[in-house]
């Protein structure tokens, strides 16, 4: 094994457990995070995300002291950079564009602990092209080194690209049994990488080249949110019909060629949300059908908005001694799926927090899975399920938690995004 030390950089949702995989092989793994309450929580032996059996190899990882946390990146055999790529601020209405400012960060940052032989992977799902620019990055950051863009082969960097392609609640498993992508800027870099992976994939690791591997990412979410829009679009064209969505998807599904998944309030998360604005950013004029679909699945939240507002029009006719303050709206989840703490891009919080906007009454957001709630909204408040089923006058199910697979909310106002009460 020619690699003693790896350095992950970025500890978040797939940098953490990439880290903690790799130090349940009994290497020595340094991970980096700008982030002191995550270096801390960690370097405890503890885990500052939800993700099922992480907390435990974490645990064991740091006790027998293969896995620390820093600020700042020391010296490795192996770099895997796994730190956010968001939007750059855009108009409404406009494509958004995607922010590589974290990854030329996370480059400038390990650039000065780098050594011939030393193999850097970007892990961020990434626009086509951008292992190419951390590359440029590097090379510029240390001229007194070779890279493959410049040498090829021989180059004293190797450098390439592999998504995560994890699913959130099974990231560890996932993590050691899924396929990996490999792309390297050569063939040594792809050879070299394969062989890190290794150290604990068990699925296969299909090598091409960078720009294919980045491009893979990408698609497989874009497929995905074309599926959902499908979904959603249908839900709405249900509604309008007085047609039932989820027993027709039931009885579509039953056609041996057929899978429709399910409807929901919207799409969330940093992959499936966000992963299609990488190619219609890059091919405006020809991503016309992933253009459509993200239109469809970012205006599911309004539409669920429009049915609240009714809800709350139709309670007021029937209690007209009350006023819109007096009625409590009851929001169930605030992750982007289920049984998870994450709330990127999630489509349940936006909603929560644009009915504040419009709703003066009181709002309680039920998330079983976090401890605490910041809203600039005074209305909100983040409460537990027996409260809010009391409480509220109108009950919305934003989020289809295993918590609230079995309450029964039979005779009462109900808005269920997800099939479950329905």
């Amino acid at each position: 094994m020619s690699f003693e030390t790896i350095s992950v950089v970025g500890l978040g949702y797939i940098g953490l457990p990439t880290a903690a995989m790799f130090a349940s092989r009994k290497i020595k793994v340094i991970g980096v995070d700008v982030n002191q309450y995550a270096v801390d929580t960690i370097n405890r032996g503890e885990i500052h995300i939800v993700e099922p059996d992480l907390d435990m190899i974490v645990k064991a990882a740091v006790t027998e002291g293969y896995l620390k946390a820093v600020l700042t990146p020391e010296s490795a055999d192996a770099f895997l950079i796994a730190v956010p790529t968001p939007f750059k601020e855009c108009a409404e209405g406009k494509i958004p564009e995607p922010d590589l400012k974290y990854i030329e960060t996370a480059s400038k940052a390990i650039a000065p602990v780098l050594k011939k032989g030393d193999l850097v992977i970007l892990e961020s799902t990434s626009p086509v092209g951008a292992t190419e620019q951390m590359a440029e990055w590097l090379a510029e950051a240390r001229t007194d080194l070779t890279f493959p863009q410049n040498v090829g082969e021989d180059a004293d960097i190797n450098i390439a690209h592999c998504p995560e392609r994890v699913l959130p609640g099974q990231v560890v498993r996932e993590l050691v049994e899924n396929d990996r992508v490999i792309g390297g800027l050569t063939n040594k870099c792809s050879k070299r990488s394969v062989e890190l992976y290794k150290t604990f994939v068990k699925g296969e690791c299909v090598v091409t080249n960078a720009r294919t591997a980045e491009m893979a990412k990408l698609t497989e979410n874009s497929c995905r949110d074309v599926q959902i829009a499908f979904a959603n679009e249908l839900s709405v064209i249900c509604d309008k019909l007085d047609i039932n969505v989820w027993e027709l998807i039931s009885l579509a599904n039953r056609h041996p060629r057929i899978n429709i998944l399910q409807p929901g309030p919207g799409v969330g998360g940093h992959c499936i949300a966000v992963d299609p604005w990488f190619i219609v950013s890059k091919t405006p004029e020809e991503a016309q059908i992933i253009h459509t679909a993200r239109r469809v699945n970012d205006g599911k939240p309004a539409y669920v908005i429009g049915k609240i507002k009714l809800a709350i029009a139709d309670y007021l006719l029937e209690n007209q001694k009350l006023t819109s303050q007096d009625v409590v709206i009851a929001c169930y989840g605030l992750a982007f799926k289920a049984d998870i703490d994450d709330l990127r891009e999630s489509p349940a919080e936006r909603i929560v927090q644009q009915i504040a906007d419009i709703h003066p009454g009181k709002i309680l957001a039920v998330e079983p899975n976090i401890n605490c709630y910041s809203s600039h909204k005074e209305n909100i408040s983040l409460t537990d399920l027996s409260d809010a089923k009391k409480q509220a006058d109108i009950h919305v199910l934003l989020v289809d938690h295993k918590e609230f697979k079995s309450l029964d909310m039979s005779d009462m106002i109900v808005i269920d995004t997800k099939g479950v009460w329905s």
